[in-house]
């Protein structure tokens, strides 16, 4: 037991550094990282392409950080240095813009392709982890250098490289975040790069994804008959959520759901109850969705509220559906 604790406390403090290395890297941002975000957007909306070299752990987190960039609409893809030189040369354009990642910033296979294209006066944006001693030869080349400020890695005396990964692929995901943003990336845009997989569920609108549908197999039953009467016209309806939709009979607003727990909690109290009006026990205005919102919207609401069934209404307050848990569990978006 004593090994593991150590190794807990071990762990605790190597994340701890990690954190505490980046909210000092977020407080000493100033004018060149905005510098290097109007890079990214000019070359993005000159139809160029934002191309991201590093050596060994820096060109990792270069990939990663490309692939962010490719993710929010910037054009961006990853290129081993060393290739560079051996026909990759010819995948950079004018147009182009390079991040270059190097630890020290004397990686010379960088420095060495920092040097080929700046000739070819290409923008570039340098990122390393040199303290304030002077610039190192990456700066030197660089049209932007951003410094992580001399951060030490995490892990008393441990060499792998650690904090300065964490810390620069943090940096390139606020790159890559701030020049999307200000290029006006939306959420519909992001589906449109996202068509599938678990992120693509979650931007589709909440009314692709509901199995129980108003007017097709959810009755919309009147506030106005017993409870007794509610239940039956929604077991002639076959399959039903755990929630009956109630409506106005004059205007066809919703005016509340009558809920599996709000007949238990009926029958247990007496059985008589179920002669009542549906109105007098049913769950007035429920929390609803419009029928504008998106899967993540109904996610987060399941998770806020412990709400197991969603009515969906249109803009005049009318239903549309309802979103039972279960659709989303069998989607496997969410869990028991």
């Amino acid at each position: 037991m004593a090994y593991q604790l150590a190794e807990l406390e071990f762990a605790r403090e190597v994340i701890a550094q990690e954190g505490q290395a980046l909210t000092k890297i977020a407080a000493r941002l100033d004018d060149r990282f905005c510098n290097a975000v109007t890079l990214i957007v000019d070359c993005a909306n000159a139809s160029g392409t934002v191309l991201v070299t590093g050596l060994g752990k820096s060109g990792l987190v270069g990939s990663k950080i490309a692939a962010t960039m490719a993710s929010l609409g910037i054009p961006a893809h990853s290129v081993h240095p060393s290739e560079a030189f051996h026909g990759d040369l010819g995948r950079f354009r004018a147009c182009d813009t390079v991040i270059c990642i190097s630890n020290s910033g004397e990686t010379g296979e960088v420095v060495n392709l920092a040097s080929v294209l700046r000739q070819d006066n290409l923008p570039i944006i340098s990122i390393t982890n040199s303290a304030s001693t002077g610039p190192t030869s990456l700066e030197r080349l660089a049209t932007v250098a951003l410094t992580l400020g001399g951060v030490s890695e995490a892990g008393a005396g441990m060499l792998a490289p650690t904090t300065s990964t964490t810390a620069t692929m943090a940096l390139g995901d606020a790159l890559a975040l701030a020049a999307s943003r200000r290029r006006n990336f939306t959420q519909e845009d992001f589906k449109r790069h996202h068509p599938g997989g678990a992120l693509g569920e979650l931007l589709r609108p909440v009314t692709d994804v509901l199995r129980t549908v108003a007017g097709k197999n959810m009755p919309l039953i009147h506030d106005t008959v017993t409870v007794g009467e509610a239940l039956k016209i929604a077991a002639a309806a076959g399959r039903r959520p755990g929630a009956i939709t109630l409506v106005n009979p004059a205007t066809g607003h919703m005016t509340g759901i009558f809920t599996d727990g709000d007949l238990r909690r009926l029958v247990l109290r007496d059985t008589n109850e179920l002669s009542r009006p549906v109105a007098e026990v049913m769950t007035r205005t429920p929390r609803t969705l419009r029928d504008t919102a998106i899967v993540d919207d109904a996610i987060k609401m399941f998770r806020e509220f412990r709400q197991d069934e969603i009515p969906v209404i249109d803009g005049e307050g009318k239903p549309v559906g309802i979103l039972d848990i279960q659709d989303l569990m069998a989607m496997r978006l969410v869990k028991e």
